[in-house]
């Protein structure tokens, strides 16, 4: 009897800590849509624009948050919670905006901050920076690191078989598509990096395994803590090897980096191996 008892009571300590009751111990955080003032006297109405890119930033806010499980949003301080997030943007002159954020702890009814911010918005990629920014200082508020802001270069391939470039070249390209896409998947989804668009950057730069580290400083202009650049080499048609390599954007020093051995396997298991290398050598190793 006392060793069923003993039973019961670990099946139902398990079933608590799986229950919805246990996933609602997150702090729940409360967010209003930050207000926008135009007091810049321009002659152009620019209105939808930044409605436009308010409303983006503020998904994106949210979208930070919410990415971490030990944080949920909710609707307001009746509705739990133990946070409030409140701020205003204003725009003094074409290029100028400014953005005043607070956090306030609604238990102690005490600001934990309360920072006012310039940045330049007159372009998408300026309120993106801004938000990075912002999303890192209002995070530390709230006792949690901000995720990573990490580009994430599309990985590249070394082939070192004589084959023909150009026989495979459109099924290379398709399966590389497939390993970057994956691995950014698998680094989002891990809650401690923000994927950041990089666009055309890299491509004008040429090959980055062969740049000297170039793609750090491509990653900081872009606004990025850091960046990923990853090697595919294929060393025959059924054999390749795969390899990433991650900097600080700002120093360009190495912080980590991963390398599979030899695995045997045709060209359609790139994305697996890569994405398993990145959680075994990356995510899962922190």
């Amino acid at each position: 009897m006392h060793r069923c008892r003993l039973v019961l009571s670990a099946c139902l300590l398990f079933v608590l800590s799986c229950s919805p009751v246990a996933a609602q111990a997150a702090i729940g955080v409360a967010m209003d849509d930050f207000s926008y003032t135009d007091t810049s006297a321009e002659p152009t109405n620019q209105t939808a624009a930044h409605e436009r890119r308010l409303a983006a930033f503020m998904a994106a806010l949210r979208r930070d948050i919410d990415a971490d499980q030990r944080y949920r949003l909710v609707p307001s301080a009746q509705d739990g919670a133990a946070f409030k997030v409140i701020g205003g943007i204003q725009k003094t002159s074409t290029l100028v905006q400014w953005a005043k954020v607070a956090v306030i702890d609604v238990g102690a009814k005490k600001l934990v901050m309360d920072k006012l911010y310039s940045f330049r918005g007159d372009n998408d990629e300026s309120w993106e920076r801004a938000e990075v920014f912002v999303s890192r200082e209002v995070m530390a508020a709230l006792g949690t690191p901000a995720p990573v802001a990490l580009a994430v270069f599309d990985f590249e391939l070394e082939d070192m078989t004589a084959a023909s470039a150009g026989a495979s070249a459109g099924s290379d390209a398709s399966y590389l598509a497939e390993v970057t896409g994956g691995v950014r998947e698998a680094l989002s989804q891990s809650g401690r990096y923000r994927i950041v668009d990089v666009g055309t950057e890299a491509a004008r730069a040429g090959a980055l395994r062969d740049c000297g580290g170039c793609e750090a400083s491509i990653a900081q202009k872009l606004g990025a803590d850091q960046s990923l650049m990853g090697v595919v080499r294929r060393v025959s048609r059924t054999e390749y090897t795969l390899g990433f390599q991650v900097r600080d954007a700002g120093t360009g020093a190495v912080l980590a980096r991963g390398d599979s051995g030899l695995r045997m396997g045709a060209d359609y298991s790139w994305k697996r191996g890569a994405v398993r290398l990145v959680r075994d050598r990356l995510i899962d190793s922190q």
